[in-house]
């Protein structure tokens, strides 16, 4: 079957203006502040396809070109043991991992997943340059094995205390390179690194946040939990580094809304960070649209000590036009903030009543749930969704051999541009 790519217009956050999407559109031109764009749909119905496989099973509501092979949906199933041991009468849990007994198939054992299957999906196929994308982990992970393989040229940058993170079930294609900033660096640093790349002509940057292919991937997870509930639930809760997945599912509640048939509320929004890595906890806290001061130094120690690694992003698209700052206030709910303790009691708890072991990002959404149970934000009777973003990991490597990725070069950021980019080039030629 040929897929026909899905159409779409490109709409302004800040001023609802509408136009193409030329290639790799990531901002609205006209608009001089910082502001996200959103894809508008010509399709406004919620419809999965039922005859594409996996993740694109969602193609609707995904800005792609082509589908791609290897690809997972979220799974969403109605928990009972963590819910009763929570007294909760309609939790919902999204698992993105690897948990064949729940039809989870995803081998990086990762949410992210979903951004790398839709933004490799929206490059064109004759795309002749060499895409870059920054992480601490996790999507470094999921990017590298989807463009290993499909056979897609992609530089990924990852501070290298993080490269633990890069373990995979199949060999890497030559294709994927990986750099690393030095030992002692964090995320910011990775992306630091990133920027000097994309200044060379032979690269261009995978765009974060502002990328609408990365965030309506995301935003399949409670696309996942309304086909299963049937309805928008009442309350949402995430680990987050970036919030890009809570924006994500407040994009998409709003599409679910303009469709009608799944109800006209908007879902309140828990999303948690793993303290003292606190940046958005802090803002939000304050009342603050503009991120709170981080010096590098404190960001870098709270990024050492957090278990959550992947959570630790201190430029996050919070205060922008249509970020998680907006979200916020437009959805309602709150942000938490849980300790290693406590994440580590949650992970231990969600693998004795689940019956699966959970990464340390999804155990600070489980920790954040139970204060909100006690807290009162939920109730007893609120639909909830838990987003479960990565999971399965000693079932994947007990299911398969692993392969651990080491970086082709380690630099700098700080060091000379030019030199950077020469030795990066050299890798693709």
């Amino acid at each position: 079957m040929t897929f026909k790519p899905t159409v779409y217009s490109i709409k302004s956050v800040a001023t609802g203006r509408l136009f193409d999407d030329h290639g790799w559109t990531l901002a609205d031109n006209e608009y001089p502040s910082p502001c996200l764009v959103r894809a508008e749909y010509q399709n406004r119905k919620f419809t999965p396809r039922e005859d594409l496989e996996g993740f694109y099973r969602y193609a609707e509501w995904l800005p792609v070109r082509r589908t791609l092979a290897g690809s997972c949906a979220p799974v969403t199933y109605k928990s009972e043991k963590l819910a009763e041991h929570l007294g909760l009468e309609n939790l919902y849990i999204t698992f993105s991992g690897y948990w064949p007994e729940k039809g989870a198939f995803m081998k990086t054992c990762s949410f992210k997943e979903t951004e790398a299957y839709s933004v490799c999906a929206r490059l064109p196929e004759d795309n002749d340059k060499v895409m870059v994308v920054a992480s601490a982990g996790n999507t470094a992970r999921a990017f590298a094995k989807v463009c290993s393989d499909n056979k897609i040229p992609v530089l990924i940058t990852i501070p290298y205390d993080n490269l633990g993170a890069l373990w995979f079930t199949e060999e890497l294609d030559e294709c994927v390179k990986i750099i690393a900033s030095p030992a002692g660096s964090d995320y910011f640093d990775a992306i630091a690194l990133s920027d000097i790349v994309c200044k060379s002509p032979m690269f261009f940057a995978e765009g974060g946040a502002k990328n609408i292919a990365r965030r309506d991937g995301m935003g399949t997870t409670i696309l996942s939990a309304v086909e299963k509930i049937g309805r928008i639930p009442d309350a949402y809760f995430q680990g987050i580094g970036s919030g890009t997945g809570t924006i994500a599912v407040w994009e998409n509640n709003l599409r679910l809304i303009e469709d009608g048939r799944f109800g006209s509320h908007k879902m309140k929004l828990y999303p948690s960070q793993n303290d003292p890595f606190t940046i958005m906890y802090d803002s939000w806290k304050a009342s603050s649209r503009e991120l709170v001061p981080f010096p590098a130094d404190q960001a870098r120690h709270a990024a050492s000590v957090i278990d959550a690694k992947v959570l630790s992003n201190r430029k996050p698209p919070y205060s922008l036009t249509g970020g998680l700052f907006d979200a916020m206030t437009d959805a309602g709910g709150d942000i938490y903030k849980v300790t290693n303790a406590e994440l580590r009691q949650w992970q231990k708890t969600f693998l004795e009543l689940e019956g699966i072991d959970i990464y340390s990002a999804a155990a600070v959404a489980v920790a954040s749930l139970a204060m909100a149970v006690e807290d009162g934000n939920v109730t007893k009777d609120d639909v909830i969704m838990l987003n479960i973003t990565g999971g399965g990991e000693k079932l994947a490597w007990n299911h398969h051999t692993i392969h651990h990725a080491k970086p082709c070069l380690v630099l700098d950021p700080a060091v000379d541009p030019a030199e950077i980019i020469r030795q990066v080039e050299a890798l693709f030629n």
